[in-house]
């Protein structure tokens, strides 16, 4: 698709398909895809090996100026990996004790600022697709377009499920069920960019939506928003 490059801002609530349309977008229009949640899932990461209390503002601070994050493409899939100070945590930061903890994690102020202020350099040339809970609010409130995807609350369970179950055969729906429940409540209540949708976005209930159905709906989405740039 020859389209002028824009920016393209994604977000939503957890297991509803975000980083999925977000990587396929970015390969349809040959953007970079910036997973932004994994930012915060390595961050905490960090925490918990070194035993960081994110209530403590030192502690907090000095973690941070000791972390280095990036991403690098994988060869076999052709995903973008993140490295934590260079090491790939791409599977790690899937675990279930890292999401028991990223909401707590990403409240934190400085966090997000450490955060927020990677993620902005990386969209300066625009041609990105980035997701998350604050992109199309705080990282790029000038997007030229800002997608708000949700589902219905059970589907979004099962998904969940799913995804950790080959790894954690364990794990129950339940916990699956609180986890995504507290992880909601603490996104859209922190006081630090908290999860909003933005008044301009278009909002992408996937309920029903294979994964074809809403890339189309997206790219749709992409062809309107660039109307007007075109020369």
């Amino acid at each position: 698709m020859n389209l002028p490059r824009i920016t393209i801002a994604i977000d939503g609530y957890s297991s509803c398909g975000k980083s999925t349309l977000a990587r396929e977008l970015a390969h349809r229009l040959y953007y970079s895809y910036v997973d932004s949640g994994a930012m915060y899932r390595a961050i905490t990461l960090y925490f918990i090996r070194t035993n960081v209390d994110p209530a403590n503002p030192d502690a907090v601070a000095a973690a941070l100026r000791d972390i280095e994050l990036s991403f690098t493409r994988n060869q076999h899939s052709g995903q973008s990996d993140i490295l934590l100070n260079g090491e790939n945590v791409s599977q790690l930061i899937r675990e279930m004790l890292v999401a028991e903890k990223v909401s707590e994690v990403a409240a934190v102020p400085a966090v997000r600022h450490f955060a927020v202020a990677q993620q902005q350099a990386m969209g300066k040339k625009k041609g990105i697709v980035m997701d998350g809970r604050d992109i199309g609010t705080v990282v790029f409130p000038d997007a030229e377009l800002k997608i708000f995807m949700t589902a219905d609350p059970a589907i979004r369970v099962i998904r969940r499920f799913e995804e950790l179950f080959p790894n954690n055969p364990n794990i129950t729906l339940e916990e699956v069920k609180n986890n995504l429940a507290l992880r909601d409540y603490i996104d859209s209540n922190r006081e630090e960019s908290p999860l909003r949708q933005a008044a301009d976005a278009r909002v992408l209930d996937n309920s029903g939506l294979n994964r074809e159905e809403q890339l189309k709906l997206a790219l749709k989405w992409v062809e309107e928003a660039v109307v007007g740039l075109k020369i």
